[in-house]
Protein backbone atom coordinates (compact mmCIF):
# COMPACT_ATOMS: atom_id res chain seq x y z
CA UNK A 1 0.00 0.00 0.00
CA UNK A 2 2.92 2.10 0.61
CA UNK A 3 4.56 1.64 -2.76
CA UNK A 4 1.02 2.25 -4.18
CA UNK A 5 0.75 5.57 -2.50
CA UNK A 6 4.45 6.62 -3.71
CA UNK A 7 3.68 5.71 -7.32
CA UNK A 8 -0.05 7.63 -6.76
CA UNK A 9 1.47 10.53 -5.42
CA UNK A 10 5.06 9.96 -6.69
CA UNK A 11 5.91 12.36 -4.12
CA UNK A 12 5.10 12.24 -0.24
CA UNK A 13 6.04 15.96 1.34
CA UNK A 14 7.98 18.03 -0.88
CA UNK A 15 10.27 17.41 -3.92
CA UNK A 16 10.42 16.74 -7.57
CA UNK A 17 7.74 14.02 -8.68
CA UNK A 18 8.92 10.45 -9.43
CA UNK A 19 8.59 8.92 -12.53
CA UNK A 20 7.59 5.49 -12.17
CA UNK A 21 8.12 3.14 -15.18
CA UNK A 22 5.81 0.59 -16.46
CA UNK A 23 8.86 -2.22 -15.60
CA UNK A 24 8.37 -1.12 -11.50
CA UNK A 25 4.57 -1.15 -12.16
CA UNK A 26 4.35 -4.92 -13.22
CA UNK A 27 6.60 -5.55 -10.29
CA UNK A 28 4.53 -4.68 -8.06
CA UNK A 29 1.63 -5.41 -9.32
CA UNK A 30 3.26 -10.00 -9.76
CA UNK A 31 4.56 -8.97 -5.45
CA UNK A 32 0.71 -8.12 -4.99
CA UNK A 33 -0.77 -10.88 -6.60
CA UNK A 34 1.50 -13.11 -4.77
CA UNK A 35 0.39 -11.72 -1.30
CA UNK A 36 -3.44 -12.07 -2.20
CA UNK A 37 -2.98 -15.10 -3.29
CA UNK A 38 -1.07 -16.04 0.27
CA UNK A 39 -3.35 -14.43 2.21
CA UNK A 40 -6.40 -16.56 0.90
CA UNK A 41 -10.55 -16.65 0.19
CA UNK A 42 -10.98 -13.05 0.78
CA UNK A 43 -8.50 -11.61 -0.80
CA UNK A 44 -8.26 -13.60 -3.79
CA UNK A 45 -11.63 -12.42 -4.30
CA UNK A 46 -10.65 -8.57 -3.75
CA UNK A 47 -7.71 -9.23 -6.41
CA UNK A 48 -10.77 -10.25 -8.84
CA UNK A 49 -12.68 -7.51 -8.19
CA UNK A 50 -9.63 -4.82 -8.79
CA UNK A 51 -8.70 -6.53 -12.11
CA UNK A 52 -11.67 -5.09 -13.45
CA UNK A 53 -11.23 -1.65 -12.18
CA UNK A 54 -9.16 0.10 -14.38
CA UNK A 55 -10.45 3.64 -12.77
CA UNK A 56 -8.09 2.38 -9.51
CA UNK A 57 -5.37 0.67 -10.42
CA UNK A 58 -2.52 0.82 -13.24
CA UNK A 59 -2.91 -0.97 -16.64
CA UNK A 60 -0.05 -3.26 -15.46
CA UNK A 61 -1.74 -3.89 -12.79
CA UNK A 62 -5.15 -4.78 -14.06
CA UNK A 63 -3.14 -7.22 -16.34
CA UNK A 64 -1.53 -8.88 -13.81
CA UNK A 65 -3.99 -9.28 -11.44
CA UNK A 66 -6.35 -10.48 -14.69
CA UNK A 67 -4.62 -13.66 -14.35
CA UNK A 68 -6.02 -14.28 -10.86
CA UNK A 69 -8.47 -17.39 -10.92
CA UNK A 70 -10.74 -18.28 -8.34
CA UNK A 71 -9.35 -21.61 -8.24
CA UNK A 72 -7.76 -22.92 -5.02
CA UNK A 73 -7.36 -26.53 -3.62
CA UNK A 74 -10.63 -27.79 -2.07
CA UNK A 75 -11.31 -28.31 1.38
CA UNK A 76 -10.77 -31.66 3.18
CA UNK A 77 -13.78 -34.13 2.50
CA UNK A 78 -14.37 -34.48 6.02
CA UNK A 79 -14.73 -30.65 6.80
CA UNK A 80 -16.74 -30.46 3.49
CA UNK A 81 -19.21 -33.47 4.65
CA UNK A 82 -19.53 -31.97 8.03
CA UNK A 83 -21.06 -28.81 6.69
CA UNK A 84 -23.07 -31.09 4.21
CA UNK A 85 -24.80 -33.41 7.07
CA UNK A 86 -25.40 -30.29 9.37
CA UNK A 87 -27.89 -28.89 6.50
CA UNK A 88 -29.62 -31.74 4.52
CA UNK A 89 -28.88 -34.97 6.86
CA UNK A 90 -26.76 -38.26 6.77
CA UNK A 91 -25.06 -38.26 3.23
CA UNK A 92 -26.48 -41.98 2.88
CA UNK A 93 -30.09 -41.06 3.52
CA UNK A 94 -30.24 -38.16 0.76
CA UNK A 95 -27.81 -39.40 -2.35
CA UNK A 96 -27.86 -42.44 -4.03
CA UNK A 97 -24.06 -41.74 -5.05
CA UNK A 98 -21.46 -38.70 -3.83
CA UNK A 99 -18.56 -38.64 -5.88
CA UNK A 100 -15.86 -37.28 -2.80
CA UNK A 101 -13.31 -35.86 -5.14
CA UNK A 102 -14.40 -32.00 -5.80
CA UNK A 103 -14.62 -31.33 -9.69
CA UNK A 104 -14.26 -27.83 -8.40
CA UNK A 105 -12.30 -26.11 -6.00
CA UNK A 106 -13.09 -22.44 -5.08
CA UNK A 107 -12.42 -19.86 -2.47
CA UNK A 108 -15.50 -19.83 -0.79
CA UNK A 109 -16.85 -23.30 -1.45
CA UNK A 110 -16.27 -26.86 -3.84
CA UNK A 111 -18.76 -28.12 -6.39
CA UNK A 112 -18.89 -32.22 -6.43
CA UNK A 113 -21.41 -34.55 -8.55
CA UNK A 114 -23.73 -36.93 -7.29
CA UNK A 115 -26.76 -38.65 -7.88
CA UNK A 116 -30.44 -38.11 -6.11
CA UNK A 117 -33.35 -40.40 -6.55
CA UNK A 118 -35.58 -38.77 -9.22
CA UNK A 119 -38.75 -39.21 -6.74
CA UNK A 120 -36.85 -37.10 -3.97
CA UNK A 121 -35.58 -34.37 -6.43
CA UNK A 122 -38.13 -31.04 -6.45
CA UNK A 123 -36.31 -29.09 -9.34
CA UNK A 124 -37.91 -25.59 -10.26
CA UNK A 125 -40.86 -25.69 -12.41
CA UNK A 126 -38.83 -24.99 -15.73
CA UNK A 127 -36.28 -27.98 -14.80
CA UNK A 128 -35.93 -29.31 -18.81
CA UNK A 129 -32.71 -27.29 -20.67
CA UNK A 130 -32.67 -28.11 -24.43
CA UNK A 131 -35.12 -31.05 -24.47
CA UNK A 132 -33.09 -33.52 -22.07
CA UNK A 133 -35.22 -35.28 -19.05
CA UNK A 134 -33.67 -34.86 -15.66
CA UNK A 135 -33.53 -38.31 -14.09
CA UNK A 136 -31.89 -40.94 -15.85
CA UNK A 137 -32.41 -44.41 -15.13
CA UNK A 138 -34.58 -43.21 -11.61
CA UNK A 139 -31.60 -40.94 -10.44
CA UNK A 140 -30.72 -37.47 -11.20
CA UNK A 141 -27.10 -36.49 -12.01
CA UNK A 142 -26.60 -33.57 -10.25
CA UNK A 143 -23.29 -31.38 -9.10
CA UNK A 144 -23.44 -30.21 -5.42
CA UNK A 145 -21.53 -26.97 -4.20
CA UNK A 146 -21.00 -26.59 -0.46
CA UNK A 147 -19.61 -23.96 1.25
CA UNK A 148 -15.80 -23.97 2.65
CA UNK A 149 -16.13 -24.66 6.38
CA UNK A 150 -15.17 -21.72 8.67
CA UNK A 151 -15.13 -19.44 5.43
CA UNK A 152 -17.12 -17.07 7.27
CA UNK A 153 -15.19 -16.24 10.35
CA UNK A 154 -12.38 -15.72 8.15
CA UNK A 155 -13.98 -13.35 6.04
CA UNK A 156 -15.14 -11.32 8.56
CA UNK A 157 -11.76 -10.67 9.77
CA UNK A 158 -10.63 -10.01 6.31
CA UNK A 159 -13.22 -7.32 5.54
CA UNK A 160 -12.21 -6.18 9.11
CA UNK A 161 -8.78 -5.30 6.97
CA UNK A 162 -9.91 -4.01 4.35
CA UNK A 163 -12.12 -1.49 5.51
CA UNK A 164 -9.15 0.09 7.79
CA UNK A 165 -7.00 0.14 4.68
CA UNK A 166 -9.25 2.01 1.97
CA UNK A 167 -9.64 4.63 4.65
CA UNK A 168 -5.61 5.14 4.74
CA UNK A 169 -5.03 4.63 1.17
CA UNK A 170 -7.18 7.24 -0.36
CA UNK A 171 -5.12 9.86 1.70
CA UNK A 172 -2.66 9.60 -0.91
CA UNK A 173 -4.88 9.57 -4.30
CA UNK A 174 -6.26 12.44 -5.86
CA UNK A 175 -9.86 12.93 -6.25
CA UNK A 176 -11.21 11.10 -8.87
CA UNK A 177 -9.37 7.66 -7.08
CA UNK A 178 -10.59 8.99 -4.02
CA UNK A 179 -14.59 8.64 -5.66
CA UNK A 180 -13.36 4.69 -6.66
CA UNK A 181 -12.26 3.69 -3.41
CA UNK A 182 -14.26 4.99 -1.15
CA UNK A 183 -17.17 2.46 -2.19
CA UNK A 184 -15.14 0.16 -2.95
CA UNK A 185 -14.74 -1.93 0.71
CA UNK A 186 -18.53 -1.68 1.30
CA UNK A 187 -19.13 -2.93 -2.00
CA UNK A 188 -17.01 -5.77 -2.02
CA UNK A 189 -18.09 -6.17 1.52
CA UNK A 190 -21.82 -6.79 -0.06
CA UNK A 191 -20.70 -8.63 -2.95
CA UNK A 192 -18.43 -11.07 -1.19
CA UNK A 193 -21.44 -11.96 1.73
CA UNK A 194 -24.22 -12.55 -1.21
CA UNK A 195 -22.03 -14.55 -2.68
CA UNK A 196 -21.61 -16.77 0.32
CA UNK A 197 -25.48 -16.94 0.36
CA UNK A 198 -26.90 -19.67 -1.45
CA UNK A 199 -30.00 -19.54 -0.93
CA UNK A 200 -29.71 -15.91 -3.13
CA UNK A 201 -27.69 -17.51 -5.57
CA UNK A 202 -30.50 -20.25 -6.31
CA UNK A 203 -33.25 -17.53 -6.00
CA UNK A 204 -30.93 -15.52 -8.71
CA UNK A 205 -30.55 -18.29 -11.36
CA UNK A 206 -33.66 -19.48 -10.99
CA UNK A 207 -34.90 -16.06 -11.99
CA UNK A 208 -31.77 -15.63 -14.88
CA UNK A 209 -33.36 -19.47 -15.64
CA UNK A 210 -36.86 -18.53 -16.34
CA UNK A 211 -35.83 -15.14 -18.58
CA UNK A 212 -34.02 -17.69 -21.02
CA UNK A 213 -36.89 -20.61 -20.34
CA UNK A 214 -38.01 -20.31 -24.37
CA UNK A 215 -34.61 -19.90 -25.57
CA UNK A 216 -32.91 -23.04 -26.63
CA UNK A 217 -29.64 -21.37 -27.43
CA UNK A 218 -28.83 -21.21 -23.54
CA UNK A 219 -28.85 -23.98 -20.92
CA UNK A 220 -28.74 -22.97 -17.12
CA UNK A 221 -28.99 -26.07 -14.77
CA UNK A 222 -32.32 -26.21 -12.43
CA UNK A 223 -32.02 -25.83 -8.40
CA UNK A 224 -32.98 -28.94 -6.47
CA UNK A 225 -34.73 -27.01 -3.93
CA UNK A 226 -35.31 -30.35 -1.37
CA UNK A 227 -31.65 -30.94 -1.40
CA UNK A 228 -30.47 -27.44 -0.93
CA UNK A 229 -30.12 -24.73 1.72
CA UNK A 230 -28.02 -21.63 2.68
CA UNK A 231 -24.70 -23.49 2.88
CA UNK A 232 -25.20 -26.06 -0.04
CA UNK A 233 -26.90 -25.98 -3.09
CA UNK A 234 -27.79 -29.04 -5.29
CA UNK A 235 -28.44 -28.39 -9.11
CA UNK A 236 -28.71 -29.92 -11.94
CA UNK A 237 -25.41 -31.19 -13.50
CA UNK A 238 -25.14 -30.22 -17.01
CA UNK A 239 -22.16 -31.70 -18.92
CA UNK A 240 -20.05 -29.42 -21.76
CA UNK A 241 -16.99 -28.12 -23.38
CA UNK A 242 -15.08 -25.51 -21.30
CA UNK A 243 -16.16 -22.45 -23.57
CA UNK A 244 -11.99 -21.16 -23.74
CA UNK A 245 -10.90 -24.70 -25.66
CA UNK A 246 -11.48 -23.36 -28.62
CA UNK A 247 -8.95 -27.02 -30.28
CA UNK A 248 -11.93 -28.92 -28.68
CA UNK A 249 -14.76 -26.83 -29.89
CA UNK A 250 -12.93 -26.84 -33.75
CA UNK A 251 -12.99 -30.58 -32.86
CA UNK A 252 -16.55 -31.44 -32.78
CA UNK A 253 -17.51 -29.20 -34.96
CA UNK A 254 -19.41 -26.17 -33.48
CA UNK A 255 -19.22 -22.96 -34.69
CA UNK A 256 -17.54 -20.30 -32.37
CA UNK A 257 -18.60 -17.30 -33.97
CA UNK A 258 -22.09 -18.64 -33.65
CA UNK A 259 -21.42 -19.01 -30.09
CA UNK A 260 -19.49 -15.90 -29.65
CA UNK A 261 -22.43 -13.70 -31.02
CA UNK A 262 -25.12 -15.71 -28.72
CA UNK A 263 -22.76 -15.30 -25.89
CA UNK A 264 -22.31 -11.36 -26.37
CA UNK A 265 -26.44 -11.42 -27.32
CA UNK A 266 -27.33 -13.54 -24.07
CA UNK A 267 -25.24 -10.41 -21.81
CA UNK A 268 -26.94 -7.87 -23.77
CA UNK A 269 -30.37 -9.27 -22.89
CA UNK A 270 -29.35 -9.64 -19.13
CA UNK A 271 -28.32 -6.01 -18.36
CA UNK A 272 -30.69 -4.20 -21.35
CA UNK A 273 -33.97 -6.20 -21.02
CA UNK A 274 -34.24 -8.24 -17.95
CA UNK A 275 -31.98 -6.09 -15.55
CA UNK A 276 -30.49 -8.92 -13.38
CA UNK A 277 -27.36 -11.04 -14.46
CA UNK A 278 -24.90 -13.28 -14.36
CA UNK A 279 -21.59 -11.10 -13.29
CA UNK A 280 -19.11 -13.83 -13.09
CA UNK A 281 -18.75 -14.82 -17.19
CA UNK A 282 -15.05 -15.84 -17.17
CA UNK A 283 -14.12 -19.18 -18.66
CA UNK A 284 -14.31 -21.30 -15.98
CA UNK A 285 -18.13 -20.72 -15.15
CA UNK A 286 -18.86 -21.00 -19.10
CA UNK A 287 -19.34 -24.29 -21.36
CA UNK A 288 -20.39 -25.40 -24.49
CA UNK A 289 -22.56 -28.62 -25.14
CA UNK A 290 -22.13 -30.50 -28.37
CA UNK A 291 -24.97 -28.71 -30.06
CA UNK A 292 -23.56 -25.24 -29.54
CA UNK A 293 -25.44 -24.82 -26.51
CA UNK A 294 -24.39 -22.10 -24.18
CA UNK A 295 -24.27 -23.32 -20.67
CA UNK A 296 -24.15 -20.91 -17.84
CA UNK A 297 -22.31 -22.46 -14.51
CA UNK A 298 -21.99 -20.32 -10.42
CA UNK A 299 -24.71 -17.82 -10.39
CA UNK A 300 -22.70 -16.68 -6.81
CA UNK A 301 -21.39 -13.70 -8.46
CA UNK A 302 -25.14 -12.06 -9.69
CA UNK A 303 -26.28 -8.59 -9.68
CA UNK A 304 -29.34 -6.27 -10.61
CA UNK A 305 -29.32 -3.00 -13.25
CA UNK A 306 -31.91 -0.18 -12.40
CA UNK A 307 -33.78 1.54 -14.82
CA UNK A 308 -31.75 4.54 -15.22
CA UNK A 309 -29.00 2.65 -15.84
CA UNK A 310 -30.57 0.48 -18.38
CA UNK A 311 -31.97 3.61 -20.65
CA UNK A 312 -28.08 5.03 -20.00
CA UNK A 313 -26.54 2.00 -21.49
CA UNK A 314 -28.83 1.87 -24.43
CA UNK A 315 -27.73 5.28 -25.14
CA UNK A 316 -24.44 4.77 -25.05
CA UNK A 317 -24.71 1.73 -26.99
CA UNK A 318 -26.68 3.49 -29.65
CA UNK A 319 -23.94 6.44 -29.56
CA UNK A 320 -21.36 3.56 -30.13
CA UNK A 321 -23.34 2.43 -32.72
CA UNK A 322 -23.60 5.57 -34.33
CA UNK A 323 -20.21 6.43 -33.75
CA UNK A 324 -21.23 9.55 -32.47
CA UNK A 325 -18.48 10.97 -30.13
CA UNK A 326 -20.36 13.72 -28.18
CA UNK A 327 -23.17 11.43 -27.22
CA UNK A 328 -21.32 8.95 -25.60
CA UNK A 329 -19.48 11.28 -23.67
CA UNK A 330 -22.47 12.82 -22.51
CA UNK A 331 -23.88 9.17 -22.12
CA UNK A 332 -20.59 8.33 -19.48
CA UNK A 333 -21.05 12.15 -18.14
CA UNK A 334 -24.75 11.35 -17.30
CA UNK A 335 -24.40 7.93 -15.54
CA UNK A 336 -21.56 8.80 -13.49
CA UNK A 337 -18.17 7.32 -15.00
CA UNK A 338 -16.67 10.40 -16.53
CA UNK A 339 -16.27 13.63 -14.46
CA UNK A 340 -17.82 16.63 -16.33
CA UNK A 341 -14.78 18.14 -15.90
CA UNK A 342 -13.24 16.11 -18.36
CA UNK A 343 -11.04 17.75 -21.71
CA UNK A 344 -13.83 16.32 -24.10
CA UNK A 345 -11.28 16.75 -27.41
CA UNK A 346 -8.56 14.49 -25.75
CA UNK A 347 -11.66 12.10 -24.44
CA UNK A 348 -13.13 12.17 -27.82
CA UNK A 349 -9.34 11.04 -29.30
CA UNK A 350 -9.22 7.81 -26.67
CA UNK A 351 -12.78 6.68 -27.47
CA UNK A 352 -11.96 6.78 -31.30
CA UNK A 353 -9.11 4.77 -30.57
CA UNK A 354 -11.53 2.10 -28.40
CA UNK A 355 -13.96 2.10 -30.73
CA UNK A 356 -11.58 1.29 -33.15
CA UNK A 357 -10.24 -1.81 -30.80
CA UNK A 358 -13.77 -2.92 -30.56
CA UNK A 359 -14.15 -3.15 -34.18
CA UNK A 360 -10.94 -4.98 -34.16
CA UNK A 361 -9.31 -2.99 -36.36
CA UNK A 362 -5.30 -2.26 -36.53
CA UNK A 363 -4.73 1.06 -34.81
CA UNK A 364 -1.52 2.97 -35.64
CA UNK A 365 1.03 2.91 -33.40
CA UNK A 366 2.22 6.75 -34.17
CA UNK A 367 -1.80 7.85 -33.34
CA UNK A 368 -1.39 5.68 -29.97
CA UNK A 369 1.66 7.98 -29.19
CA UNK A 370 0.38 10.83 -29.72
CA UNK A 371 -3.02 10.61 -27.69
CA UNK A 372 -0.31 9.58 -24.71
CA UNK A 373 0.96 12.70 -25.71
CA UNK A 374 -1.95 14.32 -25.54
CA UNK A 375 -2.76 12.80 -21.88
CA UNK A 376 0.51 12.76 -20.51
CA UNK A 377 -0.34 9.72 -18.47
CA UNK A 378 -1.77 6.08 -18.33
CA UNK A 379 -5.42 4.96 -18.50
CA UNK A 380 -5.69 5.06 -14.89
CA UNK A 381 -5.11 8.81 -14.64
CA UNK A 382 -7.83 9.85 -16.95
CA UNK A 383 -10.58 11.39 -15.19
CA UNK A 384 -13.04 8.09 -14.97
CA UNK A 385 -15.37 7.20 -11.91
CA UNK A 386 -16.77 4.16 -11.21
CA UNK A 387 -20.34 4.08 -9.44
CA UNK A 388 -20.83 1.47 -7.55
CA UNK A 389 -23.96 0.41 -8.96
CA UNK A 390 -21.70 -0.03 -12.35
CA UNK A 391 -18.78 -2.21 -11.36
CA UNK A 392 -20.39 -5.43 -11.91
CA UNK A 393 -21.58 -4.25 -15.47
CA UNK A 394 -18.15 -3.50 -16.39
CA UNK A 395 -16.85 -6.60 -15.06
CA UNK A 396 -18.88 -8.64 -17.33
CA UNK A 397 -18.18 -6.46 -20.40
CA UNK A 398 -14.41 -6.75 -19.86
CA UNK A 399 -14.45 -10.53 -19.19
CA UNK A 400 -17.25 -11.48 -22.07
CA UNK A 401 -15.46 -9.32 -24.49
CA UNK A 402 -12.09 -11.22 -23.54
CA UNK A 403 -14.01 -14.45 -23.86
CA UNK A 404 -15.79 -13.80 -27.58
CA UNK A 405 -12.02 -12.53 -28.36
CA UNK A 406 -11.23 -16.17 -27.72
CA UNK A 407 -13.96 -17.78 -29.54
CA UNK A 408 -13.62 -15.60 -32.53
CA UNK A 409 -10.35 -13.10 -32.91
CA UNK A 410 -11.84 -11.14 -35.61
CA UNK A 411 -15.39 -10.89 -33.52
CA UNK A 412 -16.90 -7.25 -33.58
CA UNK A 413 -18.61 -5.90 -31.04
CA UNK A 414 -20.01 -3.33 -31.75
CA UNK A 415 -21.75 -4.83 -34.86
CA UNK A 416 -23.59 -7.46 -32.55
CA UNK A 417 -24.72 -5.09 -30.30
CA UNK A 418 -25.91 -2.92 -33.29
CA UNK A 419 -27.62 -5.76 -34.27
CA UNK A 420 -28.92 -6.65 -31.48
CA UNK A 421 -30.23 -2.90 -30.88
CA UNK A 422 -32.01 -2.82 -34.18
CA UNK A 423 -33.89 -5.60 -33.93
CA UNK A 424 -35.48 -4.81 -30.22
CA UNK A 425 -36.49 -1.48 -31.93
CA UNK A 426 -33.79 1.04 -29.73
CA UNK A 427 -32.50 2.88 -32.53
CA UNK A 428 -35.90 3.29 -33.58
CA UNK A 429 -37.56 4.33 -30.35
CA UNK A 430 -34.14 6.82 -29.91
CA UNK A 431 -34.57 8.23 -33.41
CA UNK A 432 -38.59 8.89 -32.68
CA UNK A 433 -37.44 10.35 -29.27
CA UNK A 434 -34.84 12.60 -30.74
CA UNK A 435 -37.28 13.88 -33.09
CA UNK A 436 -39.70 14.63 -30.42
CA UNK A 437 -37.06 16.63 -28.37
CA UNK A 438 -36.21 18.23 -31.83
CA UNK A 439 -39.78 19.00 -32.36
CA UNK A 440 -40.19 20.55 -28.83
CA UNK A 441 -37.26 22.95 -28.93
CA UNK A 442 -38.66 24.31 -32.18
CA UNK A 443 -41.91 25.11 -30.90
CA UNK A 444 -40.17 26.30 -27.49
CA UNK A 445 -37.63 28.44 -29.95
CA UNK A 446 -40.86 30.05 -31.74
CA UNK A 447 -42.93 30.37 -28.70
CA UNK A 448 -39.25 32.46 -27.70
CA UNK A 449 -39.39 34.27 -30.91
CA UNK A 450 -42.31 36.11 -30.08
CA UNK A 451 -41.93 37.04 -27.15
CA UNK A 452 -38.32 38.65 -27.63
CA UNK A 453 -39.74 41.26 -28.71
CA UNK A 454 -41.71 42.75 -25.68
CA UNK A 455 -38.91 42.06 -23.39
CA UNK A 456 -36.44 43.50 -25.26
CA UNK A 457 -38.87 46.60 -25.30
CA UNK A 458 -39.19 46.54 -21.27
CA UNK A 459 -34.85 46.16 -21.19
CA UNK A 460 -34.64 49.31 -23.00
CA UNK A 461 -37.38 51.07 -21.12
CA UNK A 462 -35.67 50.19 -17.65
CA UNK A 463 -31.93 51.21 -19.25
CA UNK A 464 -33.58 54.58 -20.11
CA UNK A 465 -34.65 54.78 -16.42
CA UNK A 466 -31.43 53.59 -15.20
CA UNK A 467 -33.45 51.10 -13.50
CA UNK A 468 -30.82 48.66 -14.56
CA UNK A 469 -29.13 46.44 -12.19
CA UNK A 470 -26.44 43.81 -13.05
CA UNK A 471 -25.33 41.17 -10.86
CA UNK A 472 -21.96 39.55 -11.37
CA UNK A 473 -21.19 36.21 -9.51
CA UNK A 474 -17.41 34.66 -10.58
CA UNK A 475 -17.19 31.01 -10.71
CA UNK A 476 -13.86 29.61 -9.75
CA UNK A 477 -13.84 26.13 -9.90
CA UNK A 478 -10.21 25.90 -9.98
CA UNK A 479 -9.11 27.81 -6.90
CA UNK A 480 -7.87 30.35 -8.65
CA UNK A 481 -8.04 33.13 -6.01
CA UNK A 482 -7.23 31.10 -3.05
CA UNK A 483 -4.28 30.19 -4.96
CA UNK A 484 -3.54 33.57 -5.72
CA UNK A 485 -4.12 34.54 -2.14
CA UNK A 486 -2.28 31.81 -0.73
CA UNK A 487 1.02 32.63 -2.73
CA UNK A 488 0.70 36.50 -1.26
CA UNK A 489 0.51 34.94 1.79
CA UNK A 490 3.43 33.05 1.66
CA UNK A 491 5.28 35.82 -0.07
CA UNK A 492 4.47 38.46 2.78
CA UNK A 493 5.80 35.43 5.26
CA UNK A 494 9.04 34.76 3.29
CA UNK A 495 9.58 38.91 3.02
CA UNK A 496 8.82 39.07 6.97
CA UNK A 497 11.06 36.44 7.51
CA UNK A 498 14.31 37.03 5.74
CA UNK A 499 14.07 40.56 6.99
CA UNK A 500 13.65 39.54 10.77
CA UNK A 501 16.52 37.03 9.85
CA UNK A 502 18.86 39.98 8.67
CA UNK A 503 17.94 41.96 11.94
CA UNK A 504 18.74 39.44 14.43
CA UNK A 505 21.94 38.37 13.17
CA UNK A 506 22.63 42.13 12.95
CA UNK A 507 21.53 42.16 16.54
CA UNK A 508 24.30 39.04 17.15
CA UNK A 509 21.27 36.78 17.89
CA UNK A 510 22.25 33.13 16.08
CA UNK A 511 20.28 31.08 18.04
CA UNK A 512 16.98 33.23 17.07
CA UNK A 513 18.67 33.46 13.40
CA UNK A 514 18.71 29.91 13.11
CA UNK A 515 14.41 30.08 13.91
CA UNK A 516 13.99 32.97 11.06
CA UNK A 517 16.03 30.68 8.39
CA UNK A 518 14.20 27.30 9.63
CA UNK A 519 10.88 29.19 8.74
CA UNK A 520 12.07 31.06 5.76
CA UNK A 521 12.88 27.20 4.52
CA UNK A 522 9.47 25.94 5.16
CA UNK A 523 7.68 29.02 3.48
CA UNK A 524 9.99 29.16 0.65
CA UNK A 525 9.27 25.40 0.24
CA UNK A 526 5.60 26.30 0.53
CA UNK A 527 5.81 29.24 -2.08
CA UNK A 528 7.97 26.67 -4.80
CA UNK A 529 4.95 23.83 -4.50
CA UNK A 530 1.73 26.84 -5.10
CA UNK A 531 3.50 27.35 -8.28
CA UNK A 532 4.86 23.91 -9.33
CA UNK A 533 2.70 21.54 -11.67
CA UNK A 534 2.49 18.42 -11.26
CA UNK A 535 4.39 15.95 -13.52
CA UNK A 536 2.71 12.79 -15.12
CA UNK A 537 3.94 9.20 -16.20
CA UNK A 538 4.35 8.04 -20.05
CA UNK A 539 3.18 4.65 -20.31
CA UNK A 540 2.15 2.25 -23.33
CA UNK A 541 -1.46 1.87 -23.47
CA UNK A 542 -3.11 -1.72 -23.48
CA UNK A 543 -5.04 -3.04 -25.73
CA UNK A 544 -6.87 -6.43 -25.68
CA UNK A 545 -7.18 -7.40 -29.26
CA UNK A 546 -3.55 -6.60 -29.92
CA UNK A 547 -2.46 -8.13 -26.91
CA UNK A 548 -4.08 -11.27 -27.57
CA UNK A 549 -2.63 -10.67 -31.13
CA UNK A 550 0.78 -10.49 -29.65
CA UNK A 551 0.69 -13.45 -27.40
CA UNK A 552 -0.07 -15.56 -30.12
CA UNK A 553 2.64 -14.20 -32.37
CA UNK A 554 4.79 -15.39 -29.39
CA UNK A 555 3.16 -18.78 -29.40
Amino acid sequence: MWAFARDRRRFLVFGRPRRVDPETHRHRAEVLLESLLTLGPTFIKLGQLLSTRPDILPPQYVEVLSALQDEVPPADWPDAKEVLEEDLGPLEARFETFDEEAISGASLGQVYRARVASETAEPAPTAADAGEPLANGGTTEVAVKIRRPGVETLVEADLRVIRWSMPVLMWFVDESRSFSLENLADEFAKTIREEMSYEREAAMLAEIRANFADDDRFAIPAVIESHSSDRVLTMEYLGGTKINQVDELDRKGIDRERVAENLQRSYLQMIIDDGVFHADPHPGNLAVADDGTVIFYDFGMSGRVDSFVQEKIVEFYIAVANQDIDAILDALIEIGTLSPEADRAVMADVMELAIQDARGEDIEQYRVQQIVGQIEDSIYEFPFRLPANLALVLRVATVVEGVCVTLDPDFDFIATATDYLTEQGYREESIQRYLEETGQQVRHSAESTVRLPAKFEHTLDRLERDDMFVRIGVEDSEDVFAKLAKRLVYGMLLTMSLFSMGVLYALEAPEASVVAAVFSAVVTVQLYRSFRKPRSIRTKPQFTRQNLRQRRDQE
